[in-house]
């Protein structure tokens, strides 16, 4: 197998040419065989020692087996906790099961078959040979930072064939900086086909984010991670400004990735990878965040790092100073692990406000036509849309839960989409409805979180049930029978934000909030914002409104929803916000039904 992934037909004659695809600059030697082979091999070991951690008294390793015998528990808790402790030396051949197997768990397509890779490789390349000429790069790739990690020719050339293989099977990659230097890296330690099927198991993943695969995935990840450390880096931060007054923080963390994966010697960046395979992306922000924090220290104590040698450009600055981090793979790990108050919650959180900011921004400046916020028959799913939401909703459930204040969800129930039993709306409401959400939102389980049938006619009790969630959708029945709700992108919690001078704020929300009708129309109403129009003013982002006697939607002349903190009773006006009509003809309604969905997973 190995031969035929170097494109070499004789494994012996390949080692007595000592042609080896991996190199060592730093200690000027070279590998007698790959390091993958070194590494998958108990007969073979790398003879550079550099990278060689030194004995000591620390306790017996864990085995592979142990650790996939956790994961088939479904243990994952304590595989994390033995991931982030256990500092195998970077030639330890458990590296050439591990990660396959931690990678592959997160796999959600069908186990591929056997030979699919070189089938693939066949049909993109027309041989399964390894040209020795230079292949060209997908555009996803970054090629400023094609990081070969020691790799020779052969080994790049090696790269660069997965990551065309990649791009041709999967098409909706379009920006991928890091994908190319991750090939790399998993290329030290298993096969091509090996690597592949690693890194297919890193872009479907659909419960942990490893890879952004979007300029926009990637521009709100640097954006997020620039987010987080305003919090928990505060006195690097406010360092890196007081001695640049006009550094853009922006220029700094756009590169942010690159601390990691192109100035961390190779040893630590094998360590973060044990763990980052296994947990996702929030390694990489963790160990984000201690860099800065020891570049912080460094700065004040060593004169290398001092202002003058720094301040014209801290984002390489940066960069070189991971080069001679001077701290070990374990003690970087421990203290990026030691940061409290980063929950997986918690940057899910920010990650999802800035990317429905980025997209406001975006469909604002462009100026698109494509939503319309008037009731023509444009915003309505055709026939054949229908049938297509109607199958995929087979493959979905509505399942009806329970978020005490503990946070302990107990389910209720599990029902088919095509047969929601809703006291609010139809099927073909709810198919209608869900053609109008957010297309990533459309990959979500729903949750019905809140029902005045069940839980009350109480804004207190609504609060509790449906504070946390983010994004949520409403729905209203009235006496009357009309049906309409709205879209809310921002959680309810934020009504009790406190702005700097400790004040809460009015109205929060983002433009991807907007309002809808089902009954006796149907229509959706988006933020106004959505047509590019110039001067809107402040009535026009005047998204959502919350307290302990009222919920408002919308704002500006008029409110689009009003509720009252017994909902029972509410108005409805036309407000600047969405440019709506009243969602109901007499303006006031009284509430039969009110039904509130989350989303699960997000």
């Amino acid at each position: 197998m190995v031969g035929k992934v170097l494109g070499i037909k004789d494994l012996e004659q390949f080692s007595s040419r000592r042609s080896s695809v991996y190199v060592d600059p730093e200690c000027d030697k070279f590998f007698e065989l790959p390091l993958f082979i070194a590494a998958s091999s108990n007969d073979i070991t790398t003879k550079c020692q550099c990278w060689q951690f030194s004995p000591g008294k620390e306790p017996a390793l864990r085995s592979h087996t142990e650790i996939q015998q956790l994961l088939q528990q479904g243990k994952k808790r304590d595989v994390k906790n033995i991931l982030r402790e256990n500092s195998w030396p970077i030639n330890s051949p458990i590296r050439s099961q591990l990660w396959p197997t931690l990678c592959g768990q997160h796999q959600t397509k069908q186990q591929m078959l056997d030979g699919f890779y070189w089938e693939m490789v066949h049909q993109v390349f027309g041989t399964t040979e390894l040209s020795e000429k230079p292949i060209m790069l997908p555009a996803f790739v970054d090629a400023t930072h094609c990081l070969p990690y020691h790799l020779t020719s052969t080994g790049r050339a090696v790269a660069d064939r997965i990551v065309n293989v990649l791009g041709y099977d999967c098409p909706d990659i379009t920006y991928s900086p890091v994908l190319y230097p991750i090939t790399s890296i998993l290329l030290h330690f298993m096969s091509e086909e090996e690597a592949y099927i690693c890194l297919a198991g890193l872009v479907g993943s659909k419960e942990k984010v490893f890879i952004n695969q979007t300029k926009l995935q990637h521009e709100v990840t640097w954006k997020t991670v620039m987010q987080i450390a305003k919090k928990h880096t505060k006195s690097a931060i406010s360092y890196f400004q007081r001695i640049c007054p006009g550094l853009k923080l922006e220029r700094v963390f756009m590169d942010w990735c690159w601390w990691i994966l192109a100035g961390l010697p190779f040893q630590h960046l094998v360590r973060i990878m044990d763990c980052y395979f296994h947990e996702g992306i929030k390694v990489l922000y963790r160990v984000a965040l201690v860099i800065l924090n020891l570049f912080h220290k460094e700065c004040q104590s060593n004169n290398e790092w001092s202002p003058d040698n720094i301040k014209n450009d801290i984002g390489n600055a940066l960069i070189k100073f991971c080069k001679k981090i001077p701290v070990s793979p374990a003690k970087l790990l421990h203290a990026a692990f030691s940061i409290r108050g980063l929950s997986t919650q918690y940057i899910s959180r920010i990650f999802i406000k800035t990317e429905m900011l980025l997209k406001s921004r975006s469909v604002l400046n462009s100026g698109s036509k494509q939503l319309i916020k008037s009731r023509s028959s444009d915003n309505l799913p055709t026939s054949q849309s229908q049938v297509n939401i109607q199958m995929m909703s087979h493959t979905l459930t509505i399942r009806e839960g329970e978020k005490s204040p503990g946070h302990r969800a107990i389910a209720m129930g599990v029902y088919p989409i095509h047969n929601l039993k809703s006291q609010v709306c139809t099927n073909e409401d709810l198919f209608t409805l869900w053609s109008w959400l957010p297309v990533r939102i459309t990959m979500y389980q729903p949750v019905l979180l809140y029902t005045t049938e069940e839980h009350g006619c109480s804004l207190t009790t609504f609060y509790v049930r449906v504070e946390q969630h983010e994004p949520t959708l409403l729905m209203i029945k009235t006496c009357n029978n009309e049906v309409f709700g709205a879209y809310c992108s921002s959680r309810w919690f934020e009504r009790n934000v406190k702005d700097d001078k400790g004040q809460r704020q009015a109205y929060f929300g983002t433009g991807e909030t907007f309002l809808f009708s089902l009954y006796p129309e149907r229509a959706k109403y988006p933020w106004v914002g959505i047509e590019g129009d110039k001067d809107l003013g402040h009535s026009s982002e005047l998204f959502m409104a919350a307290d302990s006697k009222m919920i408002t939607i919308g704002g500006g002349e008029g409110q689009a929803i009003w509720m009252d903190e017994n909902i029972r009773f509410g108005k409805t006006d036309s407000c600047k916000t969405f440019n709506n009509p009243p969602l109901c003809p007499s303006g006031d309604f009284e509430i039969r039904v009110l039904e509130v969905y989350g989303f699960v997973g997000i």
